[in-house]
């Protein structure tokens, strides 16, 4: 008998690639392999200097090609339909005629990137505050922010317009490979995506284009959009063994497949601490966001699927904030003169905080801003003889992780809106005791860890 279809998720992260295979099971969804390879693509970035933060397009596509290569072949050769996520808010300008060149390998025919430029992540920071503050107002319940697709654009306009003449298409890094896998004449994005760049009005589906004509934005590069869960084509080729002619989900934002992974109660919220971090509740059937921002409001709401909403508190301030910490005390020890691998030291500053249970050590720990205030950096406040040890500073820093993202949505707000208990996940909370008690000491209701966010699972479960 045919074996049954299965469908391949793919998520297209900061720092790796991830795919899994995800077949029908008697409770749900069942990952049946799955496969994460490291981009390595971080590369400098020519005129936006050290606040720009920009990725090797042809990298990714190299970890993608090395995920699938590693993937049985015999399951690629049932996927049916294939669903892609990635990180929301960055860019990729290609060449819609050159984007890509297919050719064969030893899985099958695979494709590298031809006319693309680097991909502008979301942590990017050339556009100033005072840049933002020049460009027009945008009709849209989302506050333009540095990193935006829209922004990034104005900035090349204004900085390096002869960039922009090399090319007639642009989308996120998985609006990129879905209209290579299907050959698509113009891009398709979803209204995921297309909120996340800035511009895009939620309730009417649509970009500003009145308002962006007006200041010279070259609207020809907008890609199409349409709804998430909707097919935006068929794959044109045998990709790595999957049958040509196997449909292509619109490409999704990866903060909304994460929490479709794990969301399953109305009343759960999720707290996903990864690179950054975010604490969601998914809003009523009906909601509709306010027509115009509030800029100091720390709750954003996502476009999510069936014309739902997601509550988002979503903070710059996550795993990388402890990671920035032990990036400098290994910087430290190397000036004493003395030799420690980063990897060693995580571990070590976890087992120290876990012996100091109370640090009267205050950390603000938003080194890399907020959205809603971007000018505020981290502070150390409280300093006092008996705290400074390593176990009193990582104790008080993974609490000021905590702190920061429960000041943006309070436990009253969820208590109001029905919420019943926490669902924990995301690598920094999988990989640190002391965020997760810290979790649990802030929030006054459960906190369940184990079903963990998967944005390419999730990009699978929503075909």
């Amino acid at each position: 008998e045919p074996r049954a279809a299965c469908v391949l998720g793919i998520d297209l992260g900061t720092t790796s690639v991830k795919a899994a295979l995800v077949v029908g099971g008697e409770q749900g969804p069942v990952v049946a392999e799955s496969c994460s390879r490291e981009t390595q693509a971080q590369t400098g970035s020519l005129g936006a200097g050290p606040q720009g933060m920009e990725q090797n397009v042809g990298k990714i596509i190299r970890a993608l090609n090395e995920c699938l290569a590693a993937l049985p072949q015999q399951q690629l050769q049932r996927v049916s339909h294939i669903g892609i996520s990635g990180q929301m808010h960055g860019i990729v300008f290609w060449k819609r005629d050159q984007g890509c060149k297919w050719t064969e390998n030893e899985t099958g025919p695979t494709f590298e990137p031809k006319e693309v430029s680097n991909l502008v992540t979301w942590q990017d920071g050339r556009c100033s505050p005072d840049f933002l503050s020049s460009l027009p107002q945008p009709e849209s319940h989302i506050s333009l922010a540095k990193g935006f697709g829209c922004a990034t654009v104005y900035w090349y306009l204004k900085k390096s317009p002869d960039f922009l003449k090399s090319y007639d298409a642009a989308g996120t890094i998985h609006d990129y490979v879905v209209a290579m896998l299907c050959d698509l004449k113009k891009p398709l994005m979803s209204d995921q995506n297309a909120a996340s760049w800035g511009y895009f009005s939620s309730r009417s589906k649509s970009w500003n284009t009145d308002i962006l004509k007006k200041s010279g934005f070259p609207v020809h590069l907008l890609p199409e959009v349409g709804d998430p869960g909707s097919i935006a084509g068929r794959t044109i080729c045998a990709w790595h063994g999957i049958p040509k002619g196997a449909e292509v989900g619109i490409a999704l934002g990866d903060f909304q497949c994460s929490v479709y992974s794990c969301l399953t109660e109305k009343t759960d919220a999720v707290l996903n601490i990864g690179t950054s971090a975010q604490l969601t509740i998914s809003m009523p059937l009906g909601f509709q966001p306010p027509e115009t921002p509030d800029p100091f409001s720390a709750v954003t709401y996502y476009p999510y699927f069936s014309g739902s909403y997601l509550a988002v508190a979503a903070s710059l301030n996550g795993g990388n904030v402890l990671a920035m910490f032990v990036d400098m005390v290994t910087q430290w020890i190397a000036e004493l003169g003395l030799e420690v691998q980063e990897t060693t030291i995580y571990p070590k500053i976890i087992k120290a905080a876990l012996t100091q249970n109370n640090s009267k050590l205050s950390i603000h720990p938003t080194v890399f801003g907020e959205r809603h205030m971007p000018e505020q950096l981290a502070s150390v406040t409280n300093i006092s003889v008996s705290d400074v040890s390593l176990g009193h500073v990582t104790r008080a820093l993974c609490r000021g992780i905590i702190e920061n993202l429960h000041s943006m949505l309070p436990s009253e707000c969820l208590t109001e809106m029905g919420v019943r208990r926490i669902l924990g996940t995301g690598s920094a909370l999988a990989r640190n005791e002391v965020l997760r008690q810290e979790a649990e000491r802030m929030f006054p209701f459960p906190v369940v860890y184990g079903k963990d966010v998967d944005a390419a699972v999730g990009a699978a479960m929503v075909m």
